[in-house]
């Protein structure tokens, strides 16, 4: 029997074998990383190795990482803490987390090819007071990424502050919060290749804001409740691992050249910007995403219709409507190459593909 081929990693990698084995390491050792006996001692050392691990990936000090249950809750813990007596600028592309968490926000356009329109960003910064800006590092849906250094600089220049949500971005990309100029990252465990249930928050060094739960003091007082000691010790260790990202990019570049090949209607969004490695989103007008999605699935490969983070609903896409795709917008599929993809990848979902593609025309 043949494996479905999955291709929706970006709303969860696979469980990498270093996460793996921290995991289990972790659930075998157990103990309340807050007791002050042998256990909770053992627990403790497991929780401060992971904080050293993502403290060193992104070059900072590990008392300036915040765990928390994962990228929604680090998101919503940097904008009520950096955001309060801050306007709230946010990208039209940015994740419904960190929308939801900012209902107030001034809501900055993108262009074309996805990225955020800098002009628009400038003018924003500069029509009133102290702002927070909010900007992910890589679509959750194109890929795209965002020119974080511009962006940096623009809000140096006002005086602003920049969160970053990195959810995305982080273990398919190089980060550096100094050189982002970040005050705040965001991450997420099993977007890592780790598992659900753990993420982060990156601070810029010296930075201090309060506590989005309150409870026993964890996490330096910026985070309440028992630390999820197992979840933590795979982010810690899925951090660590490497990425090939040539490799993928090979894969995602041959199945965007036969995509194209098997019908020259196919638009794949934000292909003129820089994008992570693994992402591709296609768009075959006239073709309902969940039309394609349900076809592909039957033959044995997962895909999806954009972001997975919606209940299950779908919908069209407000990335793409905010790139201007229109009616289209409700035809795009998202294929996210897992760090494990098989050499095989493109060649399994173009078959899957074009046999979907053959039987939507004939129905037409």
């Amino acid at each position: 029997m043949t494996l479905p081929l999955d291709l929706d990693a970006n709303a969860t990698e696979p469980l990498r074998p270093a996460a793996r084995a921290a995991l289990l390491v972790a659930l075998e050792g157990g103990g309340n990383p807050s007791s002050v006996h042998g256990g909770g001692r053992a627990a403790r050392r497991v929780i401060e190795a992971a904080r050293r691990a993502v403290a060193a990936r992104f070059a900072v000090a590990p008392g300036d990482v915040v765990f928390t249950s994962g990228g929604t809750e680090a998101n919503a813990l940097a904008i009520h803490g950096l955001g309060a007596g801050r306007r709230i600028l946010a990208g039209a592309t940015e994740h419904p987390a960190v929308l939801a968490a900012a209902p107030g926000a001034a809501i900055l356009p993108v262009l074309a090819d996805g990225t955020l329109d800098l002009a628009a960003l400038e003018a924003g910064l500069a029509s009133g007071g102290p702002a927070l800006v909010c900007v992910m590092a890589a679509n959750n849906e194109t890929g795209v990424l965002h020119p974080l250094a511009e962006i940096a600089a623009l809000c140096r220049a006002h005086g602003a502050l920049l969160h970053v949500d990195a959810v995305q971005a982080a273990g398919r990309m190089a980060l550096d919060l100094a050189s982002w100029g970040a005050a705040s990252v965001a991450l997420s465990g099993h977007k890592l290749g780790g598992v659900p249930g753990a993420g982060a928050l990156i601070l810029a060094p010296g930075l201090h804001l309060p506590a989005l739960i309150a409870g026993g003091g964890q996490e330096r007082g910026r985070r309440g409740g028992t630390e999820p000691l197992p979840a933590i010790a795979a982010l810690g260790a899925a951090l660590e691992e490497g990425y090939e990202a040539p490799r993928i990019v090979a894969l995602r570049d041959a199945i965007e050249a036969g995509l194209r090949a098997l019908d020259p209607r196919i638009v794949i969004a934000g292909a003129g910007a820089a994008r992570l490695p693994n992402t591709t989103l296609a768009v075959l007008p006239g073709v309902a995403a969940e039309t394609q999605v349900i076809a592909l699935d039957l033959a044995g490969v997962r895909v999806s219709a954009g972001a997975a983070c919606s209940s299950g609903k779908v919908t069209a896409s407000p990335v793409l409507r905010a790139m201007g795709f229109g009616a289209e917008a409700g035809s795009g599929i998202r294929i996210s190459l897992p760090w494990n993809a098989p050499e095989e990848a493109p060649g399994r979902f173009l078959t899957a593909y074009a046999a979907m593609l053959g039987r939507v025309k004939r129905a037409g």
